[in-house]
């Protein structure tokens, strides 16, 4: 057992928390794991489990990986409270005939932090989840390495508490250009994904590919090619439905991609 102690201030961010293990004399530096609840135009669809950062990223990411959304431009705003006791709630407010497309297949789902499929009914549900196949971008030599020596640098809040995964957004040349962290690495996916689309608005290059610090799972190449994201790369090892789905889908899928390795298996 611990004792809870105030938020680190950080950036006004309240991703941290400091306790007291039960025999220490020191505090630690734990990740923050809270319910994030979502709802679209007032109707309730998910309660995930994440940390209380970059949110309007996620809503938007989650939305579109999802299939709620099928682009940034049907999302009109998202209203943020935080003043729940058990939880944050993300209002979404989405356009009239977005909305009228999701009623047809309205979702309730309870997220976690490791695996699963989103509340999904049946495996027909589930194989009916295909986006369109993708081209995936041919990366230069040396691009997965540079991305992979770059990531644990970049992971500012893991580097405090070592409990956080991240997502990050790579030029083709292996160039870092903006990172998501989240003690869920779907999450931190869905952020990513919320801030290449909101990039790709304001005018940036939409060609790259995902680098990640997990393992990969069928649920991160499903999301990244619900995105129209052609490569996703993982330190660590693929699953066999994660390979699958990607030789299904075109999505370009490397793991292990650390210590001068990179394996390819879609």
């Amino acid at each position: 057992m611990t004792t809870a102690l105030p938020p680190l201030p950080l950036d006004g961010d309240a991703a941290l928390l400091r306790v007291r293990p039960v025999d220490g004399d020191a505090d630690e530096v734990v990740a923050v794991e809270m319910p994030i609840a979502l709802t679209v135009n007032g109707i309730s669809q998910a309660v995930m489990l994440g940390t209380p950062l970059d949110l309007e990223d996620f809503a938007l990411g989650f939305a579109l990986s999802e299939g709620w959304l099928a682009h940034a431009g049907e999302l009109l705003d998202v209203d943020i409270d935080d003043s729940r006791a058990d939880g944050i709630e993300l209002a979404l407010r989405i356009t009239a005939a977005r909305e009228q497309g999701l009623k047809l297949r309205r979702r309730q789902l309870a997220g976690r932090t490791g695996c699963g499929l989103c509340g999904l009914e049946s495996l027909a549900d589930f194989h009916a989840l295909r986006p369109a196949r993708l081209a995936p971008p041919t990366l230069p030599h040396g691009a997965l390495a540079r991305a992979a020596a770059a990531l644990p640098q970049a992971q500012q809040l893991n580097a405090r508490c070592g409990g956080l995964h991240a997502a990050a957004w790579c030029a083709v040349d292996g160039t870092l250009q903006f990172v998501r962290e989240d003690i869920g690495r779907h999450n931190a996916l869905d952020k990513l994904i919320g801030a290449r689309a909101r990039a790709i608005r304001g005018g940036a290059a939409a060609e790259g590919f995902v680098m990640m610090s997990s393992r990969a799972s069928h649920e991160l190449v499903h999301k990244a090619a619900m995105a129209g994201i052609g490569v996703l790369a993982c330190v660590s090892a693929p699953s066999s439905l994660a390979i699958a789905t990607a030789q299904g889908l075109g999505v370009q899928l490397w793991a292990f991609v650390r210590e001068a390795r990179a394996t390819r298996y879609a």
